[in-house]
């Protein structure tokens, strides 16, 4: 680590990739995860570590949380294009789940924090897919 705390490499400090299995190939590659305190000094998105996978649906969309920096984001399966974020109560350092009830399909995500000095938190955030 750097005098600041953060990583002592030329970003991207983290990514999230798609790998074609029968290949080996990388699809697509995205910078994942921010430092919200560099973003307001004008730093472009550097990458961050995440603990924590993702979920895909039959849709195509792709699920993940699992940065410090509380953000719950959907991509793309196919291109790796960021479809929605959204922020957390606190990061969610973990893999979603997805569940079904009366034909509703919905994703929901712990977030408990306290990773990598991330604040405490204590619920789960469930979101309703579209129709």
């Amino acid at each position: 680590l750097d005098k600041d705390g953060y990583p002592a490499i030329r970003p991207p400090w983290g990514t999230l990739n798609a790998i074609d299995l029968n290949t080996g190939e990388y699809v697509w590659t995205k910078v994942f995860g921010t430092y919200p305190e560099l973003e307001a000094k004008g730093i472009p998105q550097t990458g961050s570590e995440s603990y924590g996978g993702p979920v895909i649906t039959a849709s195509g969309l792709l699920f993940i949380a699992g940065t410090k920096d509380k953000k719950f984001r959907v991509y793309n399966k196919t291109n790796g294009d960021l479809v929605w974020e959204t922020s957390l109560p606190a990061a969610g350092f973990a893999t979603p789940s997805t569940y079904q009830v009366d034909g509703r399909q919905y994703v929901v995500v712990a977030c408990g924090g306290t990773k990598l000095g991330a604040e405490k938190g204590d619920s789960y955030v469930a979101f309703a897919l579209p129709d």
